[in-house]
């Protein structure tokens, strides 16, 4: 456990450098969900993500000396970006080791803010164990995202705010990837209140915490695959997983499917732009995946807002077409004159948006004379979309639906 007196140290470090992030009631969810969901929103961070609290305390707590050699680190992104914003505070050099799937906003933000950005490796871990050796070979500092004690006792000043804010707090969400969150809020919460519950948050598709938790002793996956880029962590730190079995009272997993369909509920009814390792909270409470009673207060920290704007395209598009608000039919037509005039008026009336349109005759599946129609409609739930089939089937149309 970090001591309280170290994150309250933190705290007064970079109050001045850091923004007091919102910490409010989120009144459709907690509707949603029977509950006080309040959401401490990480994502309006300095640089989009909590990140920052935990490199800056690192950085400034360094010697003049330390300062002088210049920063290495690794990180998916936001770790990146807390270093880089924190090197270029002191002026003084940041190198970043990002994996090479890194999303694009994150690789230009964390050059945007005058790092040196390498790209190696498939995944967190490979990473960072080339920033180790490049650390010792350029004799740079190495500053690590979530296993240093100055690190996690920034983190935890997000617990400390939390508290600040809500008094009779209950249950707190918190995602994890390498735990060092976790554990720097789990040390401030356990101190001023044991009562309170911490509960971890991993994706399924990154398990290695999950299953360590479960098994009580570190268990690594042998890869891992997630839309939660910033908790796709392989191997399990066996420091912080003690830290863990210590102080947190469960853990739990969501998957992919989950945390977009979190994302998505946070743009469109909370009108927040969220991460999925941000959303992971967010997904366990609106799909179950702990017990809670009614009106219990529950805190979730959106951990990060650096999300991807092609996948975040991706969520948005699936998430209209699982919620009926959008249909792909692919429908198969006569190639002649006013075929798809005719076809188009049947879904004039039948009050259907057309959005994307793609007529395809030279198909080698296709018998001669015919021609395939991709059609990509907007509507309005599940009774239009029955609507729109019905008309098609009585109208002669062979058709098959996209999901």
């Amino acid at each position: 456990m970090i001591k309280l007196s170290e994150i309250v140290q933190a705290k007064r470090l970079i109050s001045d450098v850091i923004a007091k992030t919102p910490f409010i009631l989120a009144p459709l969810l907690s509707e949603r969900v029977g509950a006080n969901v309040f959401l401490k929103k990480e994502n309006l961070q300095l640089t989009g993500a909590y990140k920052i609290r935990g490199a800056f305390n690192k950085i400034a707590s360094l010697s003049e000396d330390e300062k002088s050699k210049g920063v290495v680190a690794a990180s998916a992104g936001n770790h990146a970006q807390g270093v880089g914003y924190s090197a270029r505070h002191f002026g003084i050099k940041a190198v970043i080791i990002m994996p090479e799937a890194t999303p694009l906003l994150k690789v230009t933000g964390t050059k945007a803010l005058g790092a040196e950005v390498i790209l190696h490796g498939d995944n967190y871990d490979e990473a960072y164990s080339f920033a180790l050796k490049y650390a010792k070979d350029n004799d740079l500092i190495f500053i690590h995202p979530f296993e240093d004690e100055k690190v996690i006792a920034g983190q935890g000043t997000v617990g400390l705010e939390m508290m600040d804010e809500i008094k009779d707090l209950e249950t707190i969400l918190v995602p994890i990837g390498g735990g060092g969150l976790i554990t720097g809020i789990a040390s401030a919460i356990k101190q001023i209140d044991p009562n309170i519950r911490v509960i971890g948050v991993v994706s399924q598709g990154a398990p290695a915490m999950y299953n360590s938790f479960k098994a009580k002793e570190v268990q690594n996956s042998k890869n891992v695959r997630t839309i939660a880029d910033g908790i796709a962590v392989r191997d399990v730190s066996p420091k912080n997983l003690k830290h863990i079995l210590d102080m947190v009272d469960d853990v739990v997993t969501v998957d992919d499917e989950e945390i977009a369909t979190a994302v998505l509920y946070l743009l469109e009814r909370q009108k927040i732009v969220v991460e999925g390792a941000g959303a992971t909270g967010v997904a366990a409470v609106m799909h179950g995946k702990f017990d809670f009673k009614k009106d219990e207060n529950i805190g979730i920290v959106l951990s990060g807002g650096n999300i991807d704007v092609q996948m975040l395209s991706v969520i948005i598009e699936k998430g209209l077409i699982k919620s009926h608000r959008k249909m792909k039919l692919l429908i198969t037509l006569i190639d002649k004159p006013g075929a798809l005039m005719y076809l188009t008026d049947i879904l004039r009336d039948a009050n259907a948006n057309i959005i994307q349109i793609d007529y395809d005759r030279t198909s080698t599946k296709l018998a001669y004379g015919d021609a395939k129609i991709t059609i990509v409609l907007e509507t309005k739930g599940v009774e239009h979309q029955e609507h729109i089939k019905e008309m098609l089937q009585n109208n002669g149309y062979a058709y098959e639906e996209e999901l």
